[in-house]
């Protein structure tokens, strides 16, 4: 899953004409509400010196400052007509009794599944036989930009991404046999650490752009990147375990929403996963040669959308393979990305669905500056394979 505002070339991020209008966060056309209209960002970046005969728009890195106006330049390409304002924020720090009722008679939801941050135990040993990525060894992590070539996989390439995506498949199954009440995120990436490295493979997020933990596990109202800590699992919490290994060379990347405890009576959580792997699958189904990417984005959010879900468009599928993150930027959303889909290309399907009566979903980063949360508190899932174009169709890599 890639954040548009940690991966994007922060130092000078251009937008053109080219990408101005790459997102249309308007409603498709199968819903039955008008498109709303793109927003013009003219008054609201500065101008950048002429490059090209294209105009083109420049964000200079100040910080953390940088990152708000990313995310708020994101946001003001998307979100037409909806409501705007400040990024949010939050610290990681629990909800008063006030708040839990709150929230408790809003969802219809024990207030005890609500996520609070837990100790975050230091990072698992790798042992030196492994085989370690770039980033890992204290290679700088290269940020991207949108219109950087995407990668045409060689025959002995898709075979290594089929072996590494084969073993993904095969750790996030064997995480799932060991999610229960009472087991904590910690314990649950410990575990799925020491499988990893027993497989002789690396965990891909274990230091990247300084991520603490082997998998993310995302709870209830996280909507991804969740830090494992100490906060035990509860009967009826929903998790998403995301899982990237890195084995001979190559990334393989896959992620599944599962109910804790294994039944619940939310019914609203069991439609929720349910939509979330049907979108992803009406997201593959749209994968085709010689189809621009934005045909998946309109499978995804026309499914979403008639059930009443949410999106929220600012994380992304991505391009991977020998590197961890890179082009493509798949979008989940209505956009009009002109880029066309080639055999050879590999790439991720992952969109996150929130329960939300906003179709584009309003989040808040806690103070990690990796969990990201539902400012309403609608919980979220999420369903990712890894993807290969093929000269007919697609091929699912980590099935």
């Amino acid at each position: 899953m890639i954040s548009l505002f940690k991966h994007l070339n922060k130092q000078n991020l251009i937008k053109s004409n080219y990408y101005k209008n790459i997102l249309n966060y308007g409603t498709s056309s199968s819903s039955g509400r008008d498109k709303k209209e793109y927003i013009d960002n003219k008054n609201t970046h500065p101008k950048s010196d002429r490059a090209s005969s294209r105009d083109k728009y420049v964000l200079y890195n100040e910080n953390e400052k940088n990152d708000i106006e990313i995310r708020e330049f994101i946001k003001s390409q998307a979100i037409s007509g909806s409501k705007s304002g400040d990024v949010q924020f939050a610290e990681a720090k629990p909800m008063n009794r006030s708040q839990k009722r709150k929230m408790q008679f809003k969802l219809f939801r024990n207030p005890e599944n609500i996520v609070v941050a837990g100790q975050v135990s230091p990072r698992s040993i790798v042992p030196s036989h492994i085989d370690l990525p770039p980033y890992a060894k204290g290679e700088e992590v290269i940020d991207m930009e949108l219109d950087d070539d995407i990668e045409i996989h060689s025959e002995q390439s898709i075979q290594s991404m089929r072996e590494s995506c084969k073993l993904a498949k095969e750790i996030l199954e064997y995480a799932s046999t060991l999610i229960k009440p009472g087991l904590t995120t910690d314990e649950l990436d410990k575990l799925v650490h020491q499988e990893i490295i027993n497989r002789g493979a690396y965990p891909s997020p274990l230091g990247y752009k300084g991520f603490p933990k082997s998998i993310c596990t995302s709870i209830n109202e996280v909507l991804c990147h969740g830090i494992p800590d100490s906060r035990p699992l509860c009967q009826g919490d929903i998790i998403s375990v995301d899982i990237t290994v890195y084995y001979k060379g190559y990334h393989g990347d896959t992620c599944a929403t599962f109910i804790v405890g294994g039944t619940t009576n939310d019914l609203a959580a069991t439609k929720l996963l349910e939509i979330s792997k049907k979108a992803m699958e009406a997201g593959i189904k749209a994968v085709k040669p010689g189809r621009p990417f934005s045909d998946i984005g309109k499978a995804i959010q026309t499914y979403v959308h008639q059930h009443s879900f949410s999106l929220p468009p600012d994380f992304t599928g991505h391009g991977i393979g020998k590197v961890f993150h890179s082009t493509p930027f798949v979008f989940h959303c209505v956009n009009d990305l002109e880029y066309i889909m080639k055999p050879g290309m590999i790439f991720t399907v992952e969109p996150i669905v929130v329960e939300s009566t906003n179709p584009y979903t309003e989040w808040k980063m806690w103070d990690d500056n990796w969990t990201i949360s539902s400012t309403e508190g609608g919980w979220a899932s999420q369903f990712e394979h890894t993807v290969l174009v093929t000269q007919d169709g697609v091929e699912i890599l980590t099935k």
